[in-house]
């Protein structure tokens, strides 16, 4: 089954009463990851909660996703299902054509390390590297080096966010907004089909959100990189060419390229009607 962008126009109950579930292969329909038929369950009994229910979407490829919702909603529980991070309580997932349910640990580091890269709110840097030791570790837990096309790829990555004369720096001694760039270009230095976003503009200022967003829009438009975002911010969700909205543990709605004023107002109707 795959919620497909004018389904999720015609609404909520139309889209789960109409869609039916099939049997399909990630090449058929150009996506990046999927899941089927996705539940996720923390708990047990009266105190159970239930994060996902019944979930069946797919990134597409080449295209910037942003996936919204209220706290609670099930949206960085989707994400890290589908990135491999979390497993599910039921249901399939899938990156590329590979299903990953039931993956050991082992087999599914492997596969982040080389299809899909992260960059979180956090930036997750690891504070004894200095910036390029933090880009290039990627290759460096793969055990290899850059091929020649990585290098130059890795040395525009640098270029392009301004990080040239902060190589040397460690974590500490850079701002916010360096940070990210950082993790930014650790997270695109391999040209990973997949890249998996969890409010990447949560702890920057207006200017840099702004610069983390475009070069985020620009790796998925330029390169045909996959962009999956988790984000509560209408102005990060803007910048993408669809947007999944996430209430109760189900996709809600699906929608092409939105205004920030129009996922703001679907977000605040969505809180009206709860």
């Amino acid at each position: 089954m795959y919620v497909s962008a004018t389904r999720g126009r015609r609404g909520a109950a139309d889209a789960f009463r109409n869609v039916e579930i099939m049997q399909i292969t990630t090449t058929e329909l150009g996506l990046a990851a999927r899941v089927q038929s996705l539940t996720k369950t923390y708990g047990g009994g009266e105190s159970g909660v239930r994060a996902l229910d019944g979930v069946t979407v797919g990134i597409r490829r080449g295209e910037f996703t942003a996936i919204m919702g209220p706290s609670g909603s099930g949206k960085s529980t989707l994400m890290h299902i589908m990135a491999g991070l979390d497993g599910a309580t039921s249901g399939r997932a899938w990156i590329g054509d590979t299903e990953i349910t039931g993956l050991s640990d082992l087999e599914l580091t492997i596969l982040r390390r080389r299809r899909i890269g992260f960059v979180f709110q956090a930036f997750n840097l690891v504070p004894t590297l200095d910036a390029i030791g933090n880009i290039m570790l990627p290759f460096d837990l793969d055990g290899r080096r850059p091929t020649a096309l990585e290098r130059a790829r890795i040395d525009a990555l640098i270029d392009t966010l301004g990080l040239r004369a902060r190589l040397q720096h460690r974590p500490h001694e850079l701002s916010g907004g360096q940070q990210q760039r950082v993790a930014i270009a650790r997270a695109l230095a391999t040209a990973p089909d997949l890249v998996f976003a969890d409010e990447p503009t949560g702890n920057l200022d207006s200017r840099s959100s702004r610069e983390v967003l475009s070069l985020l829009a620009a790796a998925s438009r330029e390169h045909g990189q996959s962009i999956a975002m988790v984000t509560h911010d209408p102005v990060a969700a803007a910048h993408a060419d669809r947007v999944l909205f996430l209430g109760d543990g189900r996709v809600v709605a699906d929608k092409p390229a939105q205004t920030a004023e129009q996922v703001a107002a679907f977000m605040l109707a969505a809180e009206v009607r709860a």
